[in-house]
C-alpha cells in the first residue's frame, strides 16, 4: 500500500512540475513572415548561373565525352549547362544542336543551330549549318 501511495505522490508531483515548466517557457514572437530555412538538399535548390567560361568549357568537354560514348541525352544536358554558364559560347550551341538532332528533337536542334549562326557568322561550317536548319523546318 505504501508503494501505491508513493507512486501516486510522484505522479502528482510530476504533473505539477510540467505545469510550472509550461508557465516559465517564453512565447515565440508572432510574425507575418515565416522563417524559411535554406534548402539542405542541394539537388532541390535552384541553381544560379553567372558568367563562368571555365565552367562552360568543362561542361563542353564532359558533353563531348558523353556524345562520343553515345549517351546523347547526357551530352545534351551538359551542352545546355555550358550555354547557361556562357551564353555566347558558339561551340556549345553547335554541339547542343547536334545532340538534339540525334535525340530527334527538331525544334530544339533548330533553335540551337540558329543561336550558333547568330553567334558565329564567320564560321567555316556556316553553309552546312544553314542547310541543317532548312532541313529541320
Amino acid at each position: 500500500m505504501a508503494r501505491w501511495f508513493l507512486a501516486l505522490l510522484l505522479a502528482a508531483g510530476a504533473c505539477a512540475f510540467t505545469d510550472d515548466l509550461k508557465k516559465e517557457r517564453p512565447k515565440a514572437p508572432v510574425s507575418n513572415q515565416e522563417d524559411v530555412p535554406p534548402e539542405e538538399d542541394t539537388s532541390l535548390a535552384v541553381k544560379e548561373y553567372s558568367f563562368n567560361p571555365l565552367q562552360a568549357e568543362k561542361e563542353l568537354r564532359i558533353g563531348n565525352y558523353y556524345f562520343r560514348k553515345g549517351s546523347f541525352r547526357a551530352a545534351a544536358q551538359r551542352f545546355r549547362e555550358a550555354t547557361k554558364w556562357n551564353q555566347g559560347y558558339a561551340d556549345a550551341w553547335f554541339r547542343l544542336g547536334e545532340a538534339e538532332e540525334k535525340l530527334k528533337d527538331k525544334p530544339a536542334a533548330k533553335e540551337a543551330y540558329s543561336k550558333y549562326v547568330e553567334l558565329a557568322p564567320e564560321a567555316k561550317n556556316l553553309a552546312d549549318v544553314k542547310k541543317k536548319i532548312d532541313k529541320l523546318k
